[in-house]
């Protein structure tokens, strides 16, 4: 059955992963309408738990979502299924198009719509993320210590990353693949016994469901039971394309992101982003975090905005100050359903 939505929020949250969420439940707690668009394709949906979040060590990533929604909903916020395709400016907020032809007005949009991860164009990478091929050692570090891991170079940061990987298991193997070594990178991997193997890499070896190595292009077959690569990220924000607000290059050079100042604010007036849609680097707790903080910009805005309208209808005529009253006194008793 199709959710239904009302015409109108105070907030609409795109986005229904850890930034997300909190940024809803932050909002409903102060009594913002708020409903949150998720599309239900997590990045972190392969992982088999969630690591370095205080209290919630190892959760389920379906688990920590569905204990989310039920917070929101707890404080009146509303979840619905559904994936925003447009996004326009209307005379006071914005109207939100979904896939789907339903739509929904807010006066203040917050992107939680995290990111895509491009992987490199190997064969059987894509089919083992987030299982045995990984990118991230304070996210999937520990699970893999003590194992043969190798790291396929594939960004910037892949040889930092060999290094990382270095501290929690004696056996790494970093593949340069397409990417040149500098002579000080090279002199990095070699003091920290790190076996470099050369020759670009064709493809990754599975046998009962579980990786077994890197093959080479001349057929050579590099044992390892784990395979750290660096994916460039991008930014899950096309929808906003039609206010002016478009993805751009990461200033670290690991992809694409949606600018914002620390308040998570945009160029765009209304607009906020939190979470991996401008900060890539972020855990689930940063995100969650940033989720937070950003709601709490947003209500402060709604609040000086509703503080200017009150002042103005204050200083008007008697009959007029009346007029616009009851109209504020309806709009709240049905924003807060009574």
């Amino acid at each position: 059955m199709t959710e239904q939505l009302d015409g109108s929020y105070d907030v609409v949250v795109v986005g229904g992963g850890a930034a997300g969420l909190s940024g809803a439940l932050t909002l409903a707690r102060v009594r913002r309408s708020v409903v949150v668009l998720d599309s239900g394709a997590p990045r972190n949906a392969p992982a088999e738990g969630v690591h370095g979040l205080l209290a919630r060590e190892g959760i389920r990533p379906a688990e920590l979502r569905e204990r989310g929604r039920a917070e929101v909903r707890g404080y009146g916020g509303r979840v619905v299924t559904g994936e925003v395709a447009a996004v326009a400016r209307d005379d006071d907020g914005f109207t939100v198009t979904l896939a789907d032809g339903r739509t929904v007005r807010a006066r203040r949009l917050l992107v939680a719509t995290g990111l895509v991860d491009e992987l490199p164009d190997v064969p059987g990478l894509r089919e083992r993320w987030g299982r045995d091929v990984l990118h991230c050692p304070y996210c999937h570090g520990w699970e893999v210590r003590d194992r043969a891991i190798g790291v396929l170079a594939s960004g910037p940061f892949s040889v930092h990353q060999a290094l990382l990987f270095r501290q929690l298991s004696a056996d790494v193997t970093y593949f340069p693949h397409t990417m040149a070594l500098s002579a000080e990178q090279a002199e990095q991997l070699a003091a920290r016994e790190i076996r470099v193997v050369d020759g670009e890499v064709a493809s990754l070896e599975v046998a009962e469901d579980r990786l077994v190595g890197v093959r080479l292009g001349d057929g050579t077959l590099v044992r390892r039971e784990a395979l750290a690569v660096s994916s460039r990220m991008v930014a899950r924000a096309g929808f906003l394309a039609a206010l002016g607000l478009r993805p751009s290059a990461h200033p670290a050079g690991v992809g694409e992101h949606v600018p914002s100042d620390a308040t998570g604010r945009t160029d765009v007036p209304g607009v906020w982003v939190a979470g991996n849609v401008t900060d890539p680097a972020a855990q689930v707790g940063a995100a969650a975090a940033a989720g937070v903080v950003v709601a709490a910009q947003i209500n402060a805005d709604l609040v000086a905005e509703e503080t200017r309208r009150a002042v103005a209808v204050r200083r008007a005529p008697f009959s007029a100050r009346s007029e616009a009253a009851l109209c504020e006194q309806v709009v709240g008793d049905r924003r807060h359903g009574l």
